[in-house]
């Protein structure tokens, strides 16, 4: 009769410790609402370090970065408390460039 029992049914951990990849320096990230909703207006930081000495919330963390301007440029050093599923790994944001000027053939006149 053991064996006519119906197993027993675990649900999936929704998340689980070390799901999402350790912030390492130089890392750039946006963070958003869904890192904190203390980012209404999005954000780029290229990370310094994590803080793992605070200690925290299970899946959120503390990280030493400096805020980016549009150009790419550190305009700021900050410590972020952020929750780490809602950060984004990002490719530096890039300027736009200007139109590469072209050598044009001189006009011959008369």
């Amino acid at each position: 009769m053991p064996d006519d029992q119906p197993e027993k049914f675990i649900p999936e951990p929704v998340s689980t410790p070390g799901a999402y990849p350790k912030m390492k320096a130089g890392d750039v990230v946006c963070l958003t609402t869904a890192a904190s909703v203390q980012f209404l207006r999005p954000i780029f930081v290229r990370v310094i370090r994590e803080l793992p000495e605070r200690h925290t919330y299970h899946g959120w963390v503390w990280f030493e970065g400096y805020q980016l301007n549009a150009a790419g440029d550190a305009v700021a050093r900050r410590e972020l408390y952020v929750l780490r599923a809602g950060v984004r790994l990002q490719a530096l944001p890039v300027a736009p460039t200007r139109p590469v000027k072209r050598r044009r053939p001189p006009v011959r006149v008369g």
